[in-house]
């Protein structure tokens, strides 16, 4: 029998916040000499200065009642604890439309179009293209955990749980899907596997479903040195590409647990480790707090922290390549759902200006993995892009399912 969502609001108890007080007050801080320009790693004088602000300045019962201006939700789907957002679509026919998000991401990155999507008429747009907008906590992340009895949780498997909450829980015949980072390859999986029910999927980038297959998936360059003789800039942005992301893909394939026990303990380092991700990731021009205030880093790492979820969060990407993904099918393109994708400036590859992405991806050994209906680049822009640009990834997603629903 399916289980009916019930309501849950959002809220955390005064224990956990009088534990995560304490936590703070207590911090014992690294020597962090020589560190002034950031070379190795998080600034101790900006972390101390956001611990500050997180422990006598930063208000979750104010971030609480923001997120409770949606409805929430939590139910077991195929025994696996998830918790969505919704906002119910504004229009004369809402396409019911599930956003995935990644890591270090929580359901609240998707916060800034939620509203634009879900009411069209309210915000410039046509009504007739409203969605009724479901987002979901990625299990084991957030409010979507504790995980103990499903430590094997992947990304396709998400989108198995994904299908069935649309289908048999919310009973959507036929869905959109969107989703970024990790979350673009659960929303590649559902256009994989459950075309027949989506209308179209949009994602944030478009990498094979075999990303994290292969005894050196965490290492982005699969053990390759550099190639000799390229040009100086493009050599630079393949070392600057390196230094963004090939140490959490490392840590988190190859010893998440291990790195989980100082995340969970400690408030401060847990902030750090994903604050690193969020400076590191974002089209900032260096300075985060362009991108996220102060309190909205803190209100994401809340979600992790209150949650104790950051452990089962990081064995995610363990699991991707523990548990390899394989075709439910071998028709081609594998993602048969009409697919439409963002790209953004900030993470365009080492030599290819913008103007060139589009044609850059078409010349790929990725582009024919999807049936692409819709490709758009942008000069501005980091990993975090519903939150980055919204109203550029608004309109995209609008677009690739212009004609489809």
């Amino acid at each position: 029998m399916t289980q009916s969502p019930q309501p849950a609001p959002i809220h955390v108890s005064d224990e956990v916040l009088h534990d995560l007080q304490r936590r703070l007050e207590l911090t014992r801080w690294p020597d962090d000499a020589g560190n002034e320009d950031g070379y190795y790693g998080v600034r101790r004088a900006y972390l101390e200065e956001l611990v500050e602000y997180w422990r006598d300045g930063y208000d979750w019962r104010r971030a609480e009642a923001a997120i409770n201006a949606y409805e929430h939700y939590r139910v077991e789907v195929r025994g696996v604890p998830v918790h969505f957002m919704r906002k119910p679509g504004t229009g004369p026919a809402p396409t019911p439309l599930i956003l995935t998000h990644g890591w270090p991401w929580t359901f609240w990155h998707w916060s800034r179009v939620v509203d634009p999507l879900a009411d069209p008429g309210a915000h410039g747009g046509d009504p007739a293209e409203a969605f009724d907008v479901i987002v979901p906590s990625f299990p084991g992340f957030g409010f979507s955990s504790p995980l103990p009895s499903h430590p094997d949780m992947n990304y396709w498997k998400v989108a198995d749980l994904w299908h069935t909450l649309m289908t048999d829980v919310l009973g959507f015949e036929t869905y959109g899907a969107a989703g970024c980072d990790v979350g673009a390859l659960v929303t590649g999986q559902l256009g994989h596997k459950y075309a027949d029910n989506l209308h179209a999927i949009h994602i944030g980038s478009g990498q094979k479903l075999t990303f994290f297959n292969g005894e050196r998936a965490w290492d982005l360059t699969g053990g390759r040195p550099i190639p000799d003789g390229l040009p100086a800039e493009v050599h630079a942005g393949i070392v600057a590409m390196e230094r963004r992301f090939a140490v959490h893909l490392a840590a988190h394939m190859l010893a998440p647990s291990t790195l989980a026990y100082g995340l969970t303990d400690s408030p401060a380092g847990m902030l750090a480790w994903i604050l690193e991700r969020w400076a590191n990731w974002s089209d900032n021009g260096g300075d985060i707090e362009t991108v996220f205030t102060k309190d909205d880093l803190l209100t994401h790492a809340m979600i992790f922290w209150v949650t104790n979820s950051i452990g089962t969060s990081i064995r995610t990407y363990a699991n991707n390549n523990r548990y390899p993904w394989t075709p439910a099918h071998h028709r081609q393109p594998a993602v048969e759902a009409p697919t439409g994708i963002t790209f953004v400036g900030y993470e365009n590859p080492p030599g290819v200006t913008t103007d060139r992405r589009v044609e850059h991806f078409l010349n790929s050994d990725r582009a024919s993995w999807y049936n692409l209906v819709n490709l758009a680049a942008y000069d501005h822009g980091g990993h975090f892009i519903p939150w980055e640009i919204p109203d550029q990834w608004v309109d995209d997603l609008r677009r690739t399912f212009r004609g489809r629903r």
